[in-house]
């Protein structure tokens, strides 16, 4: 049988990443990445040990040993004492239901505590407030010396699975389906304690939660496990736009249905959310969506992506889109505007162009005088990144320094782009040879 995944020939010109570097020093699947400084980032996974790696060249800076499980979350905390010099520390938890924060200059532990009743599954940096937070089966407030300045009461066994960071000292935290609002405030008396309250609890969800993020002070989105993408006012939490999810394969004429007995909930979870200011990126099953906030409807999909499915996504600078996914693939793609139609009635709402939801005809209606003057655009594939023989979990964009990849495989691959290294080379040998002269010369 055919795939249905787009495919690219083995001419990518437009894609730049044709050196790769492979990093080895974990014994088990890496799921985490993090970037520590514009050429410093860590990685981490189920061995329970980080290392710090050089984007440039490579190199392993440090091994980081200090927790005996796999790591659940980590988080990079620069200080911002005015009384101190920068400090860039990062922060991990772990299975075994300990944080450590550690010192990225020397590779040192900083802190460690211990006192978690359950797996802290998220961690989120409050930079502004100078404090963390730690999610498990309660929400905990931290300053940088690990002192606990606050707590909720126990809150499910399930726990907090995500947390983002919202205006006016707020918070939102992902429990199952619910999404729960907290504020964080200083105490009055002048003391250094701190006071956490639970504001609203946020029920619209059918299903739980899978993807949390913030696109800007007025707006974040979620999205659940059934495909569910909820817009959110980021002030007062009020529902701006509201999809669900509801396969229908009669509306793509142009699609050979598959043939399944049920639907699998992997072919329609949102697992990965990322914005900009003017779209949500969601990776919803196997497939990549680009979804516009003004207009409230997507506007460019990739169904198949990817043969398995896609885990992580990301948006570049430019009109660029990075995915990578469990089928080992890492792929670039890029958004551009189709050459405009004679308008034809289209369905509104949140994929509803390729299956997902309903529209009354008055919606329709509105949704084709809008079509009529709204670009369309298309996703390309413009490269394809084959490296890692397993599931590749995440990435990082470090600009001309290139792509961090980390995977089921254990291995890290740094992808380089091949023009810009040989340059450099180049560069090096034309100094290296000018300096031999200037020494010859002298002698």
């Amino acid at each position: 049988q055919k795939s249905s995944v787009q495919t690219i020939g083995e001419e990518q010109i437009q894609n730049p990443y044709t050196e790769l570097l492979v990093l080895k020093g974990h014994q088990d699947i890496v799921r985490f990445l993090v970037q520590i400084d514009d050429c410093r980032f860590a990685s981490a996974g189920d061995d329970g040990i980080i290392f710090l790696w050089n984007a440039q060249t490579g190199e392993k800076l440090y091994e980081l040993h200090g927790h005996t499980h796999k790591i659940t979350a980590i988080a990079p905390f620069s200080s911002s004492d005015v009384t101190e010099e920068k400090t860039d520390l990062i922060i991990t938890a772990s299975a075994d239901r300990t944080v450590i924060i550690w010192d990225c200059a020397s590779g040192r532990q900083v802190q460690k505590v211990s006192c978690f009743h359950s797996t802290v599954k998220c961690l989120t940096v409050l930079q502004r407030l100078n404090v963390w937070l730690s999610g498990g089966s309660d929400l905990c407030v931290w300053n940088r010396k690990l002192d606990l300045l606050c707590k909720t009461s126990h809150l499910t066994d399930a726990g907090i699975s995500a947390l983002v960071e919202l205006p006016k000292n707020c918070v939102a935290a992902a429990v199952g389906k619910e999404l729960i609002i907290f504020r964080l405030s200083a105490s009055n008396n002048g003391s250094e304690g701190w006071n956490i309250l639970e504001v609203k609890r946020l029920v619209d969800h059918q299903d739980n939660i899978s993807s949390l993020v913030s696109v800007n002070d007025l707006t974040f989105v979620t999205g659940s496990h059934i495909g569910e993408l909820i817009v959110w006012d980021a002030l007062d939490w009020t529902k701006q736009a509201s999809e669900c999810n509801f396969w229908d394969s009669s509306v793509h004429p142009d699609v050979q249905p598959e043939i399944k007995l049920s639907q699998s909930p992997h072919d329609t979870s949102v697992q990965h959310l990322t914005s900009d200011d003017e779209c949500v990126f969601a990776a919803v099953g196997k497939g990549i969506y680009v979804y516009n906030l003004q207009m409230k409807r997507v506007i460019a999909c990739q169904r198949t992506a990817h043969d398995s499915s896609v885990l992580h996504i990301e948006k570049l600078p430019n009109r660029q889109l990075i995915s990578c996914s469990e089928d080992g693939s890492v792929r670039i793609w890029e958004l551009r505007e189709k050459q405009q139609l004679p308008a034809e009635p289209v369905p509104t709402g949140f994929f509803n162009m390729w299956g997902f939801g309903r529209a009354n005809k008055q919606a329709s209606q509105a949704a084709k005088k809008m079509h009529e003057n709204t670009p369309v655009y298309f996703l390309e594939l413009v490269g394809d990144l084959i490296g890692h023989s397993s599931a590749v979990q995440m990435f990082l964009y470090f600009g001309e320094l290139g792509l961090a990849t980390c995977s089921a495989d254990h291995l890290i691959i740094l992808w380089k782009d091949g023009e810009r290294e040989s340059s450099l080379r180049s560069l090096t040998l034309f100094k290296k040879l000018a300096q031999n002269g200037d020494l010859q010369l002298r002698l």
